[in-house]
């Protein structure tokens, strides 16, 4: 509230400053009574047009009483305020303050809950007393807001009619929202969320307002089985702010949908993607548009400031037997660390982050056990591309590729977290140096591809890593990266970032996603005839 309350009382200094009421004070101004006024509402201060139309300001529950300004042409200014209520023409209150820049201001305590007052100042230089300004007029109301919730879907006892991971009505009521006349200001809006609310008002994106029978209707995606809490802040004309809370349960889902890329669980796969402020959208391939359906905050990142300039790896799993959504794998060029989120619950990626180590069992090309290169790091610090390829072996976590001093990597036999096994080098000549790995997940027969984007030509490259008879993949095609070419155009310049989002089209091949150099989102069918989606955030 601090910054908003600076910002709006220096747009007031500066139409002041504009109107041209800013001259220097001389024992001979003192005559000119004050001329822009403003009450402190809701912790903003407010400028009032001080006549008798004008509905008064609310004010509300403050520490030292309502804050009164006056733009005074003297040294100081005096403040009288009166009950209005009561009708007694005596001040309640008196009070004076210095000037600074022209501007005095006074707190007047002790005013009472639903009264509604009046008051003016005057302009003072030494003793000289200007004429009185006219008259301001507020209203006290230091009352907090309620409001009482229920849901059909998710009630607070009794079995649920959904599942976590669907989306739940929920009615929140004893909202006043037009006081008419009343002691109390009504409610302003009312904001909600299943995580901790962060800094916000009435204009914020997890806000509604009331309607004119008092009530608010919230349609709200329930993420995690078991006890959920739906947090509740009311906000109320006055700026009296107060919270209350819904708990209810939520069973797990028996049947819930499998497929693979898909991290939100609503079973279509997503394109995962920071937006200008850092915070990372989840993107429905399947809604046509770049409206997230989920945005997890930048401080929840690995460095709690941005999820840019992270890749972010979410494909490749089995959807039969993972439940059932995407882990998140992030890592920033350079950095020695891998981290893993688990998102076992609906996009709980703000409640775990781990370290995924590295193996130190080393193969060689073709499967056999070998004595690790001494250029083999121990960290991922070499790493400067990666990609989830898949599950090998039937196992629930993919396997990993990675682009390391030119060579191309296999992380395989993955456990619990990500505790990968072995580490095989499938390259050893240094040619993979350049190219940006995709991972476009499973055919329609199983069978597993890579695609590799050459940034110095723009070509697109697709490897195929079919399944053998004997149950274990053929790698071969991934020897020389300069095979395969098929499509060009694919420019690091025209198309920043290239991923794949895993659902497959009815020829059997898995889509393409790009995002171009002015940020719009690109989908194609295969890696042709693409489609223009829109503006990113």
């Amino acid at each position: 509230m601090k910054h908003t309350r600076s910002r709006r009382f220096g747009r007031l200094v500066a139409a002041t400053a504009a109107a041209g009421l800013f001259t220097v004070p001389t024992a001979a101004v003192a005559d000119t009574a004050p001329t822009v006024l403003g009450t402190e509402q809701g912790g903003d201060y407010v400028t009032s047009a001080c006549d008798s139309t004008t509905v008064p300001l609310w004010s509300g529950r403050t520490m030292y009483g309502p804050k009164l300004v006056a733009n005074v042409t003297g040294t100081s200014a005096r403040f009288s305020v009166r009950d209005e209520t009561t009708g007694a023409q005596d001040p309640v209150y008196t009070g004076e303050a210095r000037a600074y820049g022209q501007w005095a201001s006074v707190n007047a305590p002790g005013l009472l809950d639903g009264h509604s007052y009046a008051w003016h100042a005057w302009a003072l230089q030494d003793t000289q007393l200007s004429a009185p300004s006219a008259d301001c007029r507020f209203t006290v109301d230091t009352t907090s807001p309620t409001v009482t919730a229920s849901s059909t879907d998710f009630p607070a006892s009794g079995p649920a009619t959904k599942y976590a991971g669907q989306t739940g009505t929920f009615v929140l009521t004893g909202l006043d929202p037009a006081p008419a006349g009343g002691q109390a200001s009504g409610v302003a809006c009312i904001r909600y969320g299943f995580r901790t609310l962060g800094v916000g008002g009435c204009d914020s994106s997890d806000a509604v307002k009331p309607a004119a029978d008092g009530t608010a209707t919230v349609a709200a995606r329930v993420l995690d089985w078991g006890t959920n809490i739906l947090n509740l802040q009311v906000i109320d004309n006055a700026g009296n702010v107060s919270y209350g809370s819904y708990t209810f349960s939520a069973p797990s889902n028996p049947n819930p949908p499998r497929v693979p890329g898909d991290v939100d669980g609503d079973g279509v796969p997503d394109v995962l993607l920071p937006d200008s402020a850092g915070n990372l959208q989840i993107i429905s391939t399947g809604s046509g548009s770049t409206v997230p359906s989920a945005t997890i905050r930048a401080n929840w990142s690995p460095d709690r400031t941005s999820w840019a300039g992270y890749q972010l790896l979410h494909r490749g799993w089995d959807s039969s037997a993972h439940a059932p959504m995407d882990d998140l794998l992030i890592h920033a060029n350079g950095s020695s660390a891998l981290y893993f989120y688990s998102n076992q619950d609906y996009l709980s990626f703000t409640r775990s982050q781990m370290s995924v180590g590295r193996p130190t069992n080393c193969q060689n090309a073709a499967g056999a056990a070998t004595a690790c290169p001494t250029t083999f790091a121990s960290d991922w610090g070499k790493a400067d591309q990666l990609a989830l390829i898949g599950s090998l072996d039937g196992r629930t976590v993919s396997s990993l590729l990675t682009v390391e001093d030119g060579n191309l990597w296999l992380f395989a036999k993955p456990g619990f977290s990500y505790r990968l096994s072995t580490a095989r080098q499938l390259t050893d000549n240094g040619s993979w140096a350049g190219y940006d790995l995709v991972a476009p997940g499973p055919d329609s027969v199983g069978d597993l591809a890579l695609w590799a984007r050459d940034r110095a030509t723009g070509e697109l490259h697709a490897y195929p890593i079919p399944k053998q008879a004997d149950g274990s993949r053929d790698f071969s095609a991934l020897a020389d990266p300069k095979a395969n070419v098929v499509a060009t155009g694919f420019t690091a310049a025209a198309y920043p970032t290239l991923g794949s989002s895993g659902d497959l089209n009815a020829d059997g091949r898995p889509d393409l996603w790009a995002e171009t150099a002015d940020r719009h989102l690109l989908y194609f069918s295969g890696w042709s005839d693409p489609t223009d989606v829109g503006a990113l955030r």
